[in-house]
This record gives structure tokens, sequence and C-alpha cells, in this order.
């Protein structure tokens, strides 16, 4: 199925509802809940989903596990995805909250065979067998921390997602401070205690998992390093290698495979 909201046939019988959605540049999903668990894969750019604990970035080719009835928004580039809404019985080992996932190329190949089975495939038989092939696959799928938590402090929140918007590595404590009427000091410390990690590390991994997506549009590495405010681009992939534990370069050589 392509482009149907999972609204006109979540009461299908089936296990698993697979629907292929392309979405415009820029566009946001507005928070919302799926009975189902949702398994949501970008074949084509990349996507940012934010629940309320937490933003997961989903590069070109990986896959996020949104349990069901969780809350989320969605935020993408231009992108086409494959999502498959799974009955939580069927997944009784689906995590609690939202995973980024690695797809292997046989996961790739089994979720564009899914979207293309008829709604009400037949139960046995060879749609059914591509559906619970993939399934088992989404199962031994390899997860990717590409998360990071947000706050639940509604004015620290409120700097954290419009940072998000426009990361900026050298973004300075002091005037996160003057908007909150609070010290560095404390900053830190809320910072720490809503988040788990203080305001530079959070500020360091936020500017990391933008550049991800910047990475699959293709763009060049020293750009993305500019943009991001790093003086040098070796200063990027120091930081972006001691995060993720790999180059910039190497990452997006391996995302395109």
């Amino acid at each position: 199925m392509r482009d149907i909201p999972i609204d006109e046939v979540d009461h299908l019988d089936r296990a698993v509802v697979a629907i292929r959605t392309d979405y415009p540049p820029g566009h946001r999903i507005l928070p919302h809940r799926h009975r189902r668990a949702q398994f949501l894969y970008s074949a084509t750019g990349s996507m940012r989903v934010e629940t309320g604990d937490g933003t997961w970035t989903i590069p070109t080719r990986r896959a996020v596990l949104v349990p069901p009835e969780t809350v989320h928004q969605v935020f993408t580039t231009t992108v086409s995805t494959r999502s498959l809404y799974i009955e939580p019985k069927a997944v009784p080992w689906f995590p609690r909250r939202c995973q980024v996932v690695e797809v292997s190329a046989l996961l790739r190949e089994l979720l564009n065979e899914a979207v293309g089975v008829p709604e009400l495939y037949t139960p046995r038989g060879r749609d059914a067998a591509v559906i619970g092939l993939t399934l088992h696959e989404i199962r031994r799928a390899a997860p990717v921390h590409l998360d990071l938590p947000l706050p639940k402090h509604d004015r620290l929140r409120a700097l954290c997602e419009s940072f998000l918007d426009a990361p900026d590595i050298h973004d300075p404590a002091g005037a996160w401070a003057a908007r909150l009427h609070v010290s560095e000091r404390t900053l830190n410390r809320l910072f720490t205690t809503e988040t788990g990690m203080g305001f530079a590390r959070w500020r360091q991994r936020a500017c990391v998992l933008h550049s991800l997506s910047l990475l699959s549009d293709g763009l060049p590495i020293a750009g993305i390093a500019a943009s991001l405010g790093y003086e040098s681009p070796a200063a990027f992939s120091t930081m972006f290698t001691r995060l993720l534990g790999t180059s910039p370069r190497d990452y997006r050589a391996a995302s395109s495979l």
C-alpha cells in the first residue's frame, strides 16, 4: 500500500499492515500515537522521531522501532519510508521505548516486498511467509545508539528543541543560563538531572547526531563541519569518531552499502 493513513486500515484482521509513504522536505508529522507497534524505515532521506523523553535520529537505510501507544512526532527531510504497523501480540519482544536499528540488505528487500503484498494477504502462502520472515529479521536487527535525551523541564526543553533546529557546537552555556535566569552551574546541574549528561556533552552529541542527516544527503564533510561551528573538518571528525566510534567518511561509506 502507498500513502494510505494507518487509521484507514488499522482494523484489518492481519498481524502486519505495510505502507509506503513519501514525504516532502521539511515535513513535520504532529504528535500522535498508534495502537499497533511501528517499524519505521527510511529508504531515502532521513528523519528525527521525538517523544516525551528523547529524540532519535534515523539516517538513510536505518529504522526506528516505536512501541505501541507511544506519543511521538516526526521531522523529515525528503523521505521515502516503509512502515510496518504490527499487532502488539505479534511482537512481545518489542522495546519499551524507541530504538534505532541497522537494516540489513535482506531486510531492505523484504520491506520492499512487504509494502507490495495485498492488504488482506492469505494467512498461508508466499505473502504471509514474506511478512513472517520480515518480522524475524526485524527481531535480529542490531540496535544503534542514535538517541538524545530531552528534558521534561518545560523552558529547558524549549531551548533544546530550538537548538536541534540549528545546532552550533559553540553555543555558549552562559546564553542558555541567561535565558533561564539561572547560573551556569545551575544549568549544568539541571541538564544532568533532566538528561543524565552535562550541557557540553549534550551539545556535542546533538551536533554529531544532526550531522548524520547531512552526511546522508551527501554534503561535503568540510561544509557540515562549518555549518555546526567547528573550526576545521578535523575537529569535527575527531568529535564524531569519539562519540560514534567511526569517522564521518567511513560512516557515510558504510551507509551506502
